[in-house]
């Protein structure tokens, strides 16, 4: 489809926006006066690319390494990235996950079909609400789990990610000076998990 004159004009400003945003809905396009139904037309022209419902980027562009992790979070504004991608984002790991962590509240909304690869966990409370630490990627704020929360989740939930990575995760967070003891222990309580972190804390304690 070939784009009009003013149509042309759209489209430069819909691809700057991708730019500063990753990710961008049509109401992102009327925030910036540009008609909201032209997102379906730029991605037919080429200009945008539709990756899930009512969620564009640049067509062709270069991926940042964190552009999926923009993506879902403005397809699941409150969700937070945690596990495996967590431990990406903070470089703890050298594993690249295919699937973006999240958490969520037991009571919240989770999109169950969607074209973003997504993984999702439940908690509430203290679980859900502390330690975490909003990031500012691509324009957009993302919420990521602490590394020290992020040790804890992953023994809380090492029946999905697996032990090994549970205690490489920690491995390396203690070697990289990434949280302190009383961080780690304070996670291991709010995540209720501090029984089975105990010996591998006590044990870093004890090469300290």
């Amino acid at each position: 489809m070939e784009l009009a004159g003013g149509d042309t004009s759209y489209a430069e400003q819909a691809r700057r926006l991708t730019q500063e945003m990753g990710a961008i809905r049509p109401r992102d396009l009327a925030a910036r006066g540009i008609p909201a139904r032209y997102a379906s037309r730029l991605a037919r022209s080429g200009v945008l690319e539709r990756i899930d419902w009512g969620l564009y980027v640049a067509a062709g562009g270069e991926i940042h390494e964190s552009q999926t992790l923009v993506e879902v979070t403005r397809r699941i504004p409150h969700a937070v990235i945690c596990l495996l991608s967590a431990l990406r984002f903070h470089n703890l790991t050298s594993q690249a996950p295919f699937e973006v962590w999240v958490m969520v509240d037991v009571h919240a909304y989770a999109p169950r079909e969607t074209a973003l690869p997504v993984r999702v966990v439940y908690a509430s409370g203290a679980a859900l609400t502390e330690g975490i630490e909003p990031h500012q990627v691509l324009g957009t704020e993302i919420r990521v789990t602490s590394p020290a929360k992020t040790v804890a989740d992953c023994f809380k939930y090492r029946s999905k990610v697996g032990l090994d990575v549970a205690l490489e995760a920690l491995r390396e967070t203690w070697r990289e000076r990434r949280a302190t003891m009383d961080e780690l222990w304070r996670a291991a309580q709010v995540c209720r998990i501090a029984r089975v972190m105990r010996p591998y804390l006590e044990s870093l304690e004890t090469l300290s």
